[in-house]
């Protein structure tokens, strides 16, 4: 006998929420999952009347569930937003050019303007060359980097106050695992920020309305909503290092469902201290930012990270731009060889970005980090 909504009590159960177990008719789950984004902007003040906001698009499940929600929210109260979608094309065939045909779509059906930026356009070379270049250890730093820079770009031309992510509950909980296993102690004390911002430069503030959101549920939404997305995954990720913190968090989800939010719960409580004495190898010492002398994008060098991995593909020594530390890449690749340690195999790793994610690239990277991020769907 079918069982009836634990919310309503009048309609049949149509789904078990994966966030708390409960079974709820389809009008309830709606109704409930937007309330509870709504309660999220609401109690962190994420948004003002009046502010312009760029949605990271990617037409993938989470960037597409945001758009819809985003719209639906700022209608239904009356933020007074202006909203506006931002996508990278990043030049893969075969998946971007089709995502962004859903992207085109989605603009349409929700009366929302598009701005579209490519890799090409922006560094003069694609992922596909970049790819074909290095190879596929090391591609996703690369694009994580690229992304993060071609998106505050983005949202420069535009003249947005902030950008929305669709970086969901797993993601976080994902990237503060990653995290305490590298020992990026400074990426930990950030990454569970609902806003993160760098001063100075043009970072644009990135706000996630999706951090306290279940995967799962977004993807029960995208679904029973019939909305149009994109659900292929990028050809070039599937080594990534985020898939080995996934995997692990399944595992402990299918004994705990509550799993998720405990691990952001718990980052939440951290607590950090500056230690005079750190070492200068470590992560633990806060950035000092500047403006990078070539681009004028914020960095904790003389030149940002884009700048030296295109300085590196252009010079056709790509590979090696991964472990400059000083800003520049070195024409004498014996100096470059003799700076690097013997037993170092693995590249620098970026904070994973989301959408296309969020989680997006920093322009820094720590050269003692551990290798293969998978910049997420945004």
């Amino acid at each position: 006998m079918p069982k009836l909504c634990s919310n309503c009590n009048e309609r049949n159960a149509a789904l078990k929420r994966p966030k708390n177990g409960r079974m709820v008719c389809k009008e309830c789950f709606f109704e409930l999952f937007e309330n509870e984004i709504h309660e999220t902007i609401v109690n962190n003040k994420l948004f003002s009347s009046g502010e312009k906001l760029a949605i990271a698009a990617s037409g993938g499940k989470d960037s597409t569930v945001l758009a819809h929600v985003m719209k639906t929210l700022n209608d239904k109260y009356n933020y007074g937003l202006e909203l506006y979608l931002l996508s990278i094309d990043e030049g893969i065939k075969g998946y971007r050019d089709d995502s962004l045909e859903t992207v085109k779509r989605n603009s349409q059906q929700y009366q929302i303007p598009l701005k579209i930026l490519s890799y090409k356009q922006q560094y003069g070379w694609t992922m596909d060359e970049v790819v074909q270049q290095i190879g596929l250890k090391s591609n996703c730093t690369f694009c994580g980097v690229f992304r993060r820079q071609a998106l505050d770009r983005g949202c420069e031309l535009l003249g947005v106050n902030k950008m929305v992510t669709g970086h969901n509950a797993d993601d976080i909980a994902e990237t503060v695992l990653m995290n305490i296993l590298r020992g990026d102690i400074s990426r930990l004390e950030r990454c569970v920020d609902i806003i993160t911002h760098d001063e100075g430069g043009f970072d644009i503030p990135r706000a996630k309305p999706f951090k306290y959101s279940y995967e799962k549920e977004i993807v029960m939404y995208a679904y029973f909503k019939k909305l149009d997305y994109f659900s292929t995954e990028c050809s070039y990720s599937p080594n990534a290092y985020r898939g080995h913190a996934r995997e692990l968090i399944k595992d402990l989800e299918k004994v705990r469902p509550q799993t998720i939010i405990d691990i952001i719960k718990s980052a939440e409580q951290f607590q950090f201290t500056t230690n005079d004495k750190t070492s200068s190898s470590t992560t633990t010492k806060k950035r000092t930012l500047m403006k990078c002398t070539k681009c004028g994008y914020i960095s904790s060098q003389q030149l940002c990270r884009a700048c030296v991995f295109l300085e590196g593909l252009n010079k056709g020594q790509a590979r090696m731009a991964l472990f400059t530390s000083d800003g520049f890449v070195r024409n004498n690749k014996k100096t470059l060889k003799d700076n690097i340690s013997p037993n170092t195999t693995s590249t620098p790793s970026v904070n994973d970005s989301k959408e296309q994610g969020d989680s997006t690239a920093s322009s820094t990277i720590s050269n003692s980090s551990i290798p293969k991020d998978k910049s997420l769907e945004w």
